[in-house]
């Protein structure tokens, strides 16, 4: 018995300080943790204007990484109160040469600071490929382009890929899922059932 109750002991004791440990996924050097008014007030610090908040995500405005008029959205639960994913939508290009520059030069700075991706698609679905940068960029506004990076850390996933919206806008998406907050929402979702 004695035995069992020591080893409960040292279970607990490894959890509570893994859990100490445990650091958040960071965006712009902010921890992705805490209220939404609270990141929101630490995003126009770091100079980015926000322009609005509907349904539990905050939309706002400014550069990141060397792009200039990023749109980024900093996502919570509705019922949960608590940060747990950031999207970057980089500026629209209308050529596919602009576009996948973008996607290479983001994917190369983050395979810089991340290491190699833990997953990688980089095609165009459908009977042919593309030739020309007008084809491509129409396999994009039709969703026929799988083009996308996943790292892995351990403070969460990081997201990379070539997006659109209908046939009006092409760009370049970069998502931050922190591992922490989404387990917490996760774990709220499964209550609710």
């Amino acid at each position: 018995m004695k035995t069992f109750f020591l080893t409960l002991t040292f279970a607990l004791t490894t959890m509570l300080t893994f859990a100490q440990t445990s650091e958040h996924l960071s965006f712009k050097g902010v921890p992705i943790d805490g209220t939404l008014d609270e990141y929101v007030s630490k995003m126009k610090k770091s100079g980015f204007s926000h322009l609005a908040t509907e349904d539990g995500i905050a939309i706002l405005k400014g550069d990141f990484a060397g792009y200039k008029d990023c749109t980024v959205g900093v996502s919570t639960l509705k019922q949960q109160d608590l940060v747990h994913k950031i999207a970057v939508i980089f500026p629209d290009k209308d050529t596919w040469s602009r576009l996948s520059t973008n996607y290479f030069d983001l994917k190369q700075m983050l395979t810089e600071k991340y290491g190699k991706p833990s997953d990688v698609v980089e095609k165009f679905d459908g009977n042919s490929q593309p030739r020309d940068d007008n084809s491509k960029m129409y396999e994009v506004k039709f969703d026929r382009c799988k083009y996308y990076s996943i790292w892995e850390t351990d403070a969460g996933e990081i997201q990379l890929s070539i997006d659109h919206n209908s046939v009006t806008s092409c760009f370049v998406k970069l998502a931050y899922f922190d591992k922490i907050n989404s387990a917490k929402i996760k774990a709220k979702a499964i209550d609710d059932l």
